[in-house]
């Protein structure tokens, strides 16, 4: 089953590699190319797993990584080593991709800027007052989701991956059964209406199957990007909860 997902919070492999570089708090002008490279690698192979779109310039990224690991690893011949004597400087190979993740991490927060503006632009009317409790409750939810982006939602899909063991093939035969993406959605809906609050993002896979994971996440997923639900995570690596809009 192909089932293709597009999320906006897919801002391309320099966005991927500051968000590795602020949850591993690594600071960026001494980037530890080995353990970048391996945390970079598991993002695409789990887009991978989860048959999502991943763009040529994610993958041109790993390559670039991987050479500037491989150059790291490589001896230097005495040419070069008297050269940087010489001249009293040692070429980094970091130093080109350390440039591009400054350029873009300033062009980002100057972005952010202008967005904080425009919100705070947005508040402003010039209408008399009215009667605006409906919109406020809604946009004190979002304030308190706007924290857990795709790359946490990744993460919490590795972790629920490491947690039933399907990192491994089973030794047992099971016939596979599609699933549609429209009929687990409901299904979500249906059991967060049901609890009529919060549901961890966990209990959310009741089944081992790894086919149904997949198709699972993939609905939380659409159903996040129709704002049909919300997901919040109190702190930095904590548990994450879903919760349908308007419960």
């Amino acid at each position: 089953m192909h089932y293709n997902v597009k999320i906006d919070a897919f801002e391309g492999p320099l966005d991927l590699l500051l968000h590795l570089i602020n949850r591993l708090e690594i600071d960026i002008y001494d980037i530890p190319v080995a353990q970048i490279t391996e945390q970079y690698l598991l993002y695409i192979h789990t887009m991978k797993e989860l048959q999502l779109d991943v763009a040529s310039e994610y993958l041109v990224m790993a390559a670039t990584l991987l050479a500037i690991k491989s150059k790291m690893l490589l001896p230097k011949h005495e040419e070069e080593l008297e050269d940087d004597m010489e001249f009293g400087y040692e070429e980094d190979p970091r130093e080109e991709l350390i440039e591009k993740l400054m350029e873009y991490k300033k062009y980002k927060e100057a972005a952010d800027d202008l967005k904080a503006l425009e919100q705070e632009r947005g508040l402003m009317f010039t209408k008399p007052p009215s009667d605006l409790s409906d919109y406020s409750k809604e946009e004190e939810v979002d304030r308190r989701h706007l924290d857990v982006s795709l790359y946490d939602m990744l993460g919490a899909f590795q972790k629920l991956l490491r947690r039933k063991r399907l990192q491994k093939p089973l030794s047992t035969k099971i016939a596979r059964q599609e699933i549609p993406i429209e009929k687990r959605m409901d299904e979500i809906m249906g059991k967060l209406r049901k609890v009529k609050g919060r549901i961890s993002f966990y209990d959310l896979f009741p089944i081992q199957e790894k086919d149904h994971i997949v198709v699972t996440f993939l609905s939380i997923l659409e159903l996040m990007k129709r704002k049909e639900i919300f997901v919040e995570q109190e702190s930095n690596f904590s548990e994450i909860f879903v919760i349908a809009k308007g419960v």
